[in-house]
């Protein structure tokens, strides 16, 4: 595994970016400088984030989401494991 965080990368399953052993490692994103932790998907190529927008759910369960812009910063929260 890379030291370098996907391009993009979504937490919900259904998504084709989901990737589960990198979520298993733990990426912590940096939104315009400041820590986000409710990022439900970013992508750093074209700049942007989607993060929950409270408790809010859709109709099919999922949370509401808001898509903003701006520099992306992912990183692994643990380093990788020796195989």
């Amino acid at each position: 595994m890379t030291d370098t965080p996907p391009d993009r990368l979504a937490s919900n399953p259904n998504s084709p970016f989901y990737d589960e052993k990198v979520l298993e490692r733990g990426v912590g994103v940096r939104f315009k400088g400041v820590e986000k932790t409710n990022v439900e998907e970013y992508c750093v190529s074209e700049g942007w984030v989607r993060l929950s927008a409270g408790k809010t759910l859709d109709r099919a369960g999922n949370p509401m989401t808001v898509k903003l812009k701006g520099a992306v910063e992912p990183y692994f929260r643990e380093p990788a494991a020796d195989a």
